[in-house]
């Protein structure tokens, strides 16, 4: 018992005599077996992120979505002595959750699909998204209303007048983003507002401003709800023969590392998806231990640069 204790770097084992277990366990290549422990314990220590996206060749992995909230996940889980288990919501099985003592949703889903599939779960969870009247689950998002408002502001203060809102509004957090752009726009009388759908891709908002431009509809200031999307407008707009910003401004959304290195270099609004992946940890965890939490907001600002 002493050596169980002394390993588990317990308090009440004096540190001299940790010290000397320590050195014999080093010596005889023991090692603490924490599959057998866990099994002991009735515990896993194991996080289940699911991410609501079906990976693309036009959406992989690999973009700083959802790369970069994952990263804040994974160091959170870490150090708090967790396991992550990575999977997609297509690919997700029963095996998965009864591995997982709780769960991460990157994503509500368009129409919430995503998260009525994990609330039926029965284990704690919380999901990054959009904050919404009256829901009864915990979720960790950014104040999309907010990057909506100051997009629209900055390009009213441009001087455009007739503007293109480019997003899925099925998605809670870009009808939020719309919510914000379309009543700061109340502002401004004489200004007009087209929106238009499209998946969070570069062929995307490609298609999109070719359409635009096809049917003869007049806009000179476009709020993409993504930067792939953003830099689609960019691409044909300049390819059509007009200039960016001169005739046209674009601003994305994410400020991913493309937004700087793209020609021009884009505005974007900014959502810090790395202390956003942290405080998504911090909750699982907190829920699995029957502390209390509650959702939380952070804020978004508008990166100025060169569209």
């Amino acid at each position: 018992m002493t050596v169980s204790r002394a390993l588990r770097n317990s308090a009440i084992v004096n540190s001299e005599t940790r010290t000397r277990i320590f050195d014999l366990a080093r010596k005889h290549g023991y090692r603490l077996n924490l599959p057998a422990r866990n099994l002991r314990l009735n515990r896993s220590h194991t996080i289940a992120v699911v991410i609501e996206m079906e990976p693309s060749p036009e959406r992989p992995m690999t973009d700083p979505y959802p790369l970069t909230l994952l990263g804040g996940i994974s160091q959170e889980l870490t150090s708090s002595g967790y396991n992550l288990l990575l999977t997609t919501l297509h690919a997700m099985d029963t095996n998965t959750i009864n591995a997982a003592e709780g769960l991460i949703l990157l994503g509500q889903g368009a129409d919430d699909v995503a998260v009525h599939a994990i609330e039926r779960l029965g284990i704690p969870w919380v999901v990054w998204g959009a904050l919404r009247a009256r829901q009864h689950y915990t979720v960790v998002g950014t104040d999309n209303e907010h990057g909506g408002a100051v997009a629209a502001a900055r390009l009213l203060g441009l001087g455009r007048r007739r503007l293109v809102f480019i997003g899925d509004l099925r998605h809670a957090e870009v009808a939020a983003r719309h919510r914000g752009f379309a009543d700061f726009m109340q502002s401004a009388q004489d200004a007009t507002l087209v929106t238009r759908t499209s998946p969070f891709s570069f062929h995307g908002g490609a298609q999109v401003a070719a359409d635009l431009l096809k049917e003869g509809v007049a806009f000179d200031g476009v709020f993409a709800c993504s930067d792939p999307l953003a830099m689609g407008v960019i691409r044909t707009v300049i390819e059509s023969g007009k200039r960016v910003p001169e005739d046209v401004s674009v601003i994305g959304y994410d400020d991913s590392p493309l937004a700087a290195s793209f020609v021009p270099p884009m505005t974007s609004v900014r959502q810090d998806w790395r202390s956003g992946g942290s405080l998504l940890a911090r909750k699982v965890v907190a829920l699995i231990e029957h502390r209390p939490v509650a959702s939380e907001v952070l804020p978004t600002s508008l990166i100025v640069r060169a569209t």
